[in-house]
């Protein structure tokens, strides 16, 4: 059995598509919503699979066991996303939650395995036979991942496609991914870092808001808001929480949006429902904002919302 060096993940920097004249120095992968895992196949027909933080997760993943036998006497450390698919093969971060957590309860692992099955995402070979690759380029890492040909009912190897940006990242647009992650051809595997060797391109997509409450900051900030609360209006003058943001704003528009909340307090919740949050000061739901978001939850919360204006044209009526 091979020793395996423990590796850290290198992580890729949120950013744009790489400018036209770079476009065919770079490929490209659909950007999965999952949990990342580092994959150390030793060769002795097991698995150990670790998260971004290094913590062993192989009991909450009972059906990626078998992909220790996949390569076989071959030891190998691979680089990948475990995701759980929507009907359309989509990755959907809020069925996998379900999953995870799991790790010291292999019975129930099982059974969730069979109730709602993980897949694993490979996207990356860092280690094979007896050497590292993390020095090699990423191209020739690439080649070295697909001539592995790793294809089963619980794991599989997504194409990367080298150059045509643009097109790719309108292809996950239609389709409903979250957005692309471009790598530089040339890259070495930066273990732990966050590099601009990769970029992460997210589709974001914008919603108009109420503000019906907000949570102080801390420290320094203790009396301006440290997150807003926000609601969207149902027919019949409901207004439904959709989640809480609290990035994305210049102090100056902290300062805008203290000043006016303090303006409205309220002693009663305006939400149909009331939000489980710490701290919560409610305001009469008045003011309108336009976040920045990524998607939904099926409870209708904005994942990743990020505060981006002021809507004073607008008021709560205009949602409806």
């Amino acid at each position: 059995m091979a020793s395996l060096p423990r590796i850290a993940p290198m992580l890729a920097t949120p950013g744009k598509l790489p400018p036209a004249s770079a476009d065919a120095s770079y490929a490209y992968e659909v950007k999965q919503d999952g949990q990342r895992c580092i994959v150390y196949l030793p060769g002795d027909g097991t698995v150990v699979l670790r998260s971004r933080s290094g913590a062993d997760i192989t009991p909450a993943y009972p059906e990626l066991t078998r992909l220790g036998t996949a390569l076989g006497s071959r030891p190998a450390v691979l680089d990948g996303e475990i995701v759980a698919l929507d009907g359309e093969g989509r990755s959907d971060f809020e069925r996998l939650q379900s999953r995870m957590g799991l790790v010291g309860s292999p019975a129930r692992a099982a059974r969730m395995a069979a109730k709602l099955p993980a897949h694993l995402m490979l996207f990356d070979a860092l280690f094979l036979d007896t050497g590292s690759l993390t020095r090699t380029p990423y191209s020739e890492r690439r080649t070295a991942l697909e001539t592995l040909a790793l294809a089963g009912a619980s794991w599989s190897t997504p194409a990367a496609v080298v150059g045509h940006g643009p097109q790719a990242l309108e292809m996950t647009r239609a389709a409903g991914f979250e957005g692309l992650v471009a790598k530089r051809l040339t890259s070495l595997y930066e273990p732990g870092v966050r590099s601009r060797a990769w970029v992460k391109i997210r589709h974001v997509r914008t919603e108009d808001i109420v503000i019906g409450g907000w949570v102080p900051g801390r420290g320094r900030l203790a009396a301006l808001p440290g997150a807003l609360l926000m609601g969207q209006p149902h027919p019949g003058g409901e207004l439904h929480y959709v989640g809480s943001v609290g990035t994305g704003w210049s102090d100056a528009e902290r300062t805008t949006l203290s000043a006016l909340l303090q303006t409205a307090p309220s002693e009663t919740c305006p939400f149909t429902e009331r939000p489980a949050v710490t701290g919560a000061r409610w305001v009469e739901p008045r003011l309108v904002g336009e976040v920045r978001y990524t998607t939904r939850t099926r409870a209708g919360r904005l994942r990743h919302p990020s505060w981006h204006r002021l809507r004073p044209d607008l008021t709560p009526d205009d949602l409806d």
